[in-house]
């Protein structure tokens, strides 16, 4: 007998990873997926051949930089809970994509760097984090080098982070001299072995602490010095109190080394146990505000990623649903709200990095994958009925503003066709300028700009140029019609459209923003929009 949506939906664990760039996030992942199962052999991110496949970094430019700039969904089934992992970016000039990724996610995992702490990246999306009332687990990384004192790590996330830190375990030393670390729930010793990775016995099995056993691993020194700094820690924090960890108060804190798969099967369990199950969503119904439970019976969803040609041989287009209701069967036909187009969902895609399989059946908190032609749109809401919209994902202003031209002119038509896709994705922002002919995309960062002119080249065969724009600010505007229309006439060499076509202003400089605000009091200048 089949089981209940709600309770497939009370199974699952659906998370992000976030963290400054080279805390070692994707290694992290890598040997999540490895704890979970999903993958045999630890290094596979990095292997070579047909073990690429297991990447969860699968564009060219990342592989070439060591860096994550697109989001990738992983899905493993481990010990009767169904993990939804999913991996952001962690370079800055990618927190929009980051930002939209964690509206997916129930929980998030920070990774630290144990010997930086907090970094300023890790703070900015720790600040998202909190936005979305998401609760943190905190898993301290790189133990086996040369650390910080934890207790100031612990210091450092009390008062960065105004968060409560209750350690779970507590190391014995670091660099050189880690010895592994202490459960402090039921005084288990786990040792770390220095070999760790490189074999296959891997780590030791855990011991009693007071134990025999314990001279394997630690002299009576080290013994006696971990049980003071434990006794010291355990005074010092708050006990873990679940309750004020999904009230997003306090963190749950893991230490480990993630390249040696160390800790990593210790925070798996962690987030089995402690993480939360997708919860009520917030949405709009024929104009009034209403929830969507997990266990409501029709089914909803919302895109917060589009990817284009994540498969090279195929020119697809793949929109991310995070599911929020219902028992999703392939084949079902779901409405897009804004626009009341049908579509039957005949091959929706369950993910594993950029390895798919057909999904014949999902449920709230899964991400699945609809292959579509530009029909589905990042914010897009999605349910039976078609009736129902949830909270827009906003767009931002960018920060970067730059014209774009293709080498070949008679190209130019390609090159409208291929930017207006990448703006669908969410990957730049495209604005038409109502006097002339030129693009403006903008971004948060130049490696953007990168990202946009290499896929251009393998995707679509563009060479392009970028040159500086005029302007240096874009904004939205809003007010009534009229107001924008006659802001709109008077400031024709400045007006731009979005690809919703949408009014923007293109100023040079904020104070042209602040001088033109003044004269025309009735408009207002957005720095973010959220699609309708």
């Amino acid at each position: 007998m089949s089981t209940s949506p709600a309770a497939e939906a009370a199974r699952r664990r659906t998370f992000a990873i976030i963290s400054h760039p080279d805390a070692g996030k994707t290694t992290l992942t890598e040997n999540l997926l490895l704890a979970g199962g999903a993958i045999r052999a630890a290094g596979a991110v990095r292997a070579r051949g047909e073990n690429r496949r297991t990447r969860s970094d699968w564009m060219k430019i990342e592989r070439e930089r060591g860096i994550s700039v697109s989001a990738s969904v992983m899905t493993f089934d481990h010990e009767g809970l169904m993990f939804n992992l999913l991996d952001t970016p962690g370079h800055e000039d990618f927190s929009e994509d980051t930002y939209r990724t964690l509206t997916a996610a129930d929980a998030a995992v920070m990774v630290l760097d144990a010997a930086k702490g907090i970094e300023p990246q890790t703070l900015k999306l720790f600040e998202v984090c909190r936005l979305r009332d998401i609760p943190i687990v905190t898993f301290i990384n790189k133990m086996d080098r040369e650390a910080q004192d934890p207790i100031e790590l612990l210091d450092e996330i009390a008062s960065k982070l105004a968060l409560d830190p209750a350690p779970l375990f507590w190391p014995a030393g670091s660099g050189g001299r880690f010895k592994g670390m202490l459960d402090l729930r039921n005084e288990q010793f786990v040792p770390f072995a220095k070999k760790g990775s490189d074999s296959d016995e891997g780590h030791p099995a855990p011991v009693a602490f007071r134990g025999n056993a314990i001279v394997s691993y630690l002299d009576p020194d080290e013994q006696g010095e971990l049980e003071e700094n434990a006794m010291l820690v355990q005074e010092a924090s708050k006990p873990f109190d679940p309750k004020a960890f999904l009230e997003g108060h306090m963190t749950p804190v893991f230490f480990g080394s993630a390249l040696r798969h160390f800790g990593v099967d210790q925070l798996l369990a962690g987030l089995g146990a402690y993480a939360p199950p997708p919860k009520a969503v917030a949405a709009v119904r024929g104009g009034e505000p209403t929830h969507v439970a997990p266990g409501d019976k029709e089914v909803t969803g919302f895109v917060f990623k589009v990817q284009a040609n994540m498969d090279p041989n195929h020119r697809d287009r793949i929109a991310f649903l995070r599911l929020t209701s219902g028992r999703f069967n392939r084949g079902m036909k779901l409405k897009v709200q804004n626009t009341g187009r049908q579509l039957s969902v005949n091959a929706p895609i369950m993910f594993f990095a950029s390895d798919r399989e057909l999904a014949e059946e999902a449920f709230a908190g899964d991400v699945i994958g609809i292959p579509n032609h530009g029909v589905l749109r990042v914010g897009d809401s999605l349910s039976e009925s078609g009736t129902l919209r949830f909270a827009g994902l906003p767009n931002f202003a960018p920060e970067i503003l730059q014209r774009v031209r293709v080498k070949d002119p008679l190209k130019a038509k390609h090159l409208k066709k291929a930017l207006e896709g990448l703006a669908e994705e969410g990957v730049t922002q495209l604005f038409r300028p109502v006097i002339g002919a030129d693009f403006i995309v903008g971004a948060v960062g130049q490696l953007q700009f990168e990202v946009m002119a290499d896929r251009l080249a393998n995707e679509y065969q563009l060479e392009v140029i970028f040159e500086a724009a005029p302007y240096s600010e874009a904004r939205w505007l809003s007010g009534e019609k009229a107001d924008v229309e006659d802001f709109a006439n008077k400031h024709k060499g400045a007006m731009a459209t979005d690809i919703d076509d949408q009014p923007v202003f293109l100023a040079k400089s904020a104070w042209e923003i602040g001088y033109v605000g003044e004269r025309f009091p009735k408009i207002g200048f957005e720095r973010s929009k959220e699609r309708a």
